[in-house]
């Protein structure tokens, strides 16, 4: 398998594997101080240093905090950074603020452009497809973006927004979902078919289940931050997953590397590009370590049934 693969009809190519920034700079969900910093930046340098040169980030992220981290990080790294963003419906937007946001998103970054411009979820109330989407056209022709993408949108959703893009001679490049071992509604609900029959790409938010498949939890010892809130983090639910986790771990032994990998590894297939949350230089290296598993056939189909 390449090293990077194409998102889309964009044109853009990213790694197979993106590094997620939710938690950089996000108080209210992860539970972020100051003193972390040290941790997301040996983060971004393992991950740079290994390939993934490749982040993920969002507007609403720390109400901002996350692109100003990620832009401070970008701006003393010598080599290229790819950076993705969101533009969020948030109480009061319309499409008509969104070249309004997008701004806002570069001043944060200290960019001229993201490579990668993306409503963060649907909500037809407030906005239509269609006038998403010709601002997202209008966001490329303008140099503002490279490539455009959507966020939490169901199959009916991705065609029409495929459509409306096409109209204006631009490629929806992705579909940004929750997808993983622990969570295959995409597989069931037409989002997966219809991003592989338009050559949309999906990308994978929360592949690791924000955790629950790295090994690192159990019944017994469950996260401290609002992650525990999370049906994931149920002490019957972790329970109900230890065999699997239990696999995920031999199966990484096997390789010489842990149950994150091998849980990655499940995930990475043709037409997804799964984005990983990084907090520390060690979750970063686990990254990089997965690019380089490759599952059987058999593997891939075991950890599906125990999933």
């Amino acid at each position: 398998m390449t090293d990077d693969v194409a998102l889309g009809r964009s044109g853009l190519r990213v790694p197979r594997l993106m590094i997620g920034c939710w938690a950089w700079g996000d108080e209210r969900y992860w539970s972020y101080r100051r003193e972390q910093a040290g941790g997301l930046l040996d983060a971004f340098d393992v991950a740079c240093d290994g390939g993934l040169a490749a982040f993920d980030t969002a507007e609403v992220y720390g109400d901002g905090a996350s692109e100003k981290i990620l832009g401070f990080f970008t701006r003393r790294h010598r080599g290229a950074v790819q950076v993705a963003t969101k533009f969020g419906l948030l109480p009061g937007r319309t499409a008509s603020t969104l070249p309004l946001a997008l701004r806002a998103s570069l001043r944060r970054l200290g960019r001229a452009r993201v490579e990668l411009y993306q409503v963060h979820w649907p909500d037809q109330r407030m906005a239509s497809v269609v006038s998403l989407m010709d601002a997202l056209a209008d966001a490329v022709a303008d140099g503002l973006a490279v490539a455009v993408g959507v966020s939490n949108f169901s199959a009916d959703e991705v065609r029409r927004a495929h459509a409306a893009l096409a109209r204006r001679g631009v490629a929806l490049a992705s579909n940004q979902v929750r997808y993983g071992l622990l969570d295959r509604a995409v597989e069931r609900d037409g989002v997966l078919d219809a991003c592989r029959e338009l050559d949309v790409t999906l990308l994978a938010y929360s592949p690791l289940a924000q955790g629950a498949l790295s090994g690192s939890y159990d019944a017994s010892t469950r996260p401290t931050d609002r992650r525990a809130t999370e049906p994931w983090f149920a002490p019957s639910a972790l329970t109900a997953a230890t065999p699997l986790v239990s696999r995920l771990r031999e199966l990484g032994a096997a390789r010489g590397v842990g149950p994150s990998e091998v849980a990655l590894a499940w995930t990475l297939r043709d037409g997804v590009v799964p984005i990983v949350g990084c907090r520390t230089g060690a979750h970063a290296a686990a990254a990089v370590r997965a690019r380089s598993i490759t599952l059987t056939v058999e593997e891939r189909d075991e950890l599906s049934r125990l999933a």
